[in-house]
């Protein structure tokens, strides 16, 4: 274990936020510290791939956040954290992810998502905090071409990541009882490297903003209920294929159909590739949020984004290659 930063007393509340050097979670640490400056924002990341602190220099310095390296399987470490921190809140975004990676990597994304969550719930319930978000994923629905889901829908995961963030939320609702492929084709793209799209790439995904995602898990901090479920979803959508022709259109300025073609790889699909993952999002719209950032202007943000940080990640030329199956 090891911690950075520097801390004054006083503060109203002190806020865990696990894997915090990761994509989301990095934007909602530098908002909260931000917008918080009377909460101690606390960063627990393990720095294994998919994680970089370059994303916060921009408030590594300030009073109000603590970076502390670490790994939530082990619980001798995260007991001793909540007892010497004084945990009020936890966010939850600490998972092994990519679906692709999941089929190979089965009992690895098993022991971290699910036995890692098992562990940090049950020091938070220990520890007898206020607040515990779990930051899960709309792949724990499983597919659909003609059903909505909502936060009552059966789960019904279809790979071993859907399925290890299905049995995490189980563990922390019992509690309560007693919780990318964009930036792979531009990082392809911006390296002269093709798209590579599983099966036919008619599977349609539904996109948001980072700032927008981020704004719905703060109105979930300061509105949700405690045990309640929240859909954090938008009505946009769009296939896989047409994502990858927009990107090759705006990075490689093309509008030529034979051009873009030859920015795209097609490849076997995975074994289970859901065609949908439609979900209903009203009951968070009810608490005040809903998407404010339209695709157009999200995904040119999103494009400049990383094309200035994506040799930030740690072991980034990696995110060029393509995932074994």
């Amino acid at each position: 274990m090891s911690a950075t930063g520097r801390e004054a007393p006083g503060f109203a509340k002190r806020v865990l936020v696990t894997g915090g050097a990761g994509f989301i979670a990095s934007h909602m640490i530098v908002s909260l510290v931000e917008d918080y400056p009377n909460y101690m924002i606390i960063n627990l990341d393990k720095l294994d791939y998919c994680a970089s602190l370059k994303n916060l220099e921009t408030i590594s310095d300030k009073q109000n956040y603590k970076f502390i390296q670490g790994d939530i399987c082990d619980s001798h470490f995260v007991k001793l954290l909540f007892e010497a921190e004084k945990i009020d809140i936890v966010l939850h975004f600490a998972a092994q992810t990519h679906v692709d990676l999941s089929f190979v990597r089965a009992f690895e994304f098993t022991y971290v998502n699910v036995y890692g969550t098992h562990v940090l719930v049950s020091a938070a319930y220990e520890a007898q905090v206020e607040k515990f978000i779990y930051v899960s994923t709309d792949e724990v629905y499983g597919g659909s071409l003609d059903q909505e889901f909502d936060e009552s829908s059966p789960k019904q995961p279809t790979n071993p990541y859907a399925s290890s963030k299905a049995a995490a939320e189980c563990f922390v609702q019992s509690y309560w009882e007693r919780y990318k492929v964009i930036p792979k084709f531009i990082s392809l793209l911006q390296h002269n490297r093709k798209c590579c799209i599983h099966g036919s790439g008619l599977q349609t995904r539904n996109f948001l903003y980072a700032a927008d995602v981020v704004e719905a898990f703060l109105t979930v901090l300061k509105k949700g209920k405690p045990g309640e479920i929240y859909n954090i979803g938008t009505n946009f959508e769009m296939s896989v294929v047409q994502l990858a022709k927009e990107l090759i259109q705006l990075i490689k300025e093309t509008n030529s159909e034979s051009e873009m073609e030859n920015w795209v790889d097609y490849v076997n699909d995975r074994p289970t590739n859901d065609m949908r993952y439609p979900m209903k999002s009203e009951k968070i719209h009810d608490l005040g949020w809903k998407p404010k950032v339209p695709w157009n202007e999200g995904i040119r943000k999103t494009i400049e984004w990383y094309r200035e940080n994506f040799h930030n990640w740690k072991n980034a030329e990696k995110a060029l290659e393509p995932f074994p199956i």
